[in-house]
């Protein structure tokens, strides 16, 4: 009876450990996420460059930047931020427990992403002077979820 508990319990450990390995493998969704926010970083690089005169406004460049934005914006988050996905859980990734701990909070402030973009989409081709104040916008909807959400780097 003993032999058979200890072969039940090695078998567990063997098998059991490593489907619960296998579940905890979140390395496509952090790489998506990571990916979407990099969109967003050469988007919004295209816009401020535009804005600070160190890049020719070009408006149909700079529709298709706001357009990008929006397009990641209207990503559906849920299945990228699978608990256990944090940088407590895992290495690679900043993200801090409290998106799963306040989730409204995170999905509202990724919702008031997608509104400081459409204001975004709405002006990008209106001029240059128009980018500025809608970026600043932006800025403030990536900060306050940043400040709550994103562990510092380093």
């Amino acid at each position: 009876m003993m032999k058979k508990t200890l072969v039940l319990l090695a078998g567990l450990a063997v098998f059991g450990g490593s489907a619960a390995l296998a579940q905890a493998d979140f390395s496509g969704q952090i790489k998506a996420r990571q990916g979407q926010f990099q969109i967003l970083a050469i988007n919004l690089g295209i816009l401020g460059g535009m804005a600070k005169g160190e890049t020719p406004y070009d408006a149909e460049l700079a529709q298709h930047a706001a357009d990008s934005l929006v397009a990641v914006s209207h990503i559906y988050e849920p299945p990228l931020w699978p608990e256990g996905s944090d940088n407590m859980s895992l290495d690679g990734t900043r993200a801090l427990p409290s998106i799963w701990d306040e989730r409204d909070d995170f999905l509202s402030k990724w919702a008031a992403l997608g509104t400081a973009v459409s204001g975004m989409q709405e002006v990008a081709a209106t001029g240059q002077e128009a980018i500025g104040p809608a970026l600043g916008k932006v800025g403030g909807a990536c900060k306050a979820c940043h400040d709550k959400h994103r562990a510092p780097s380093g």
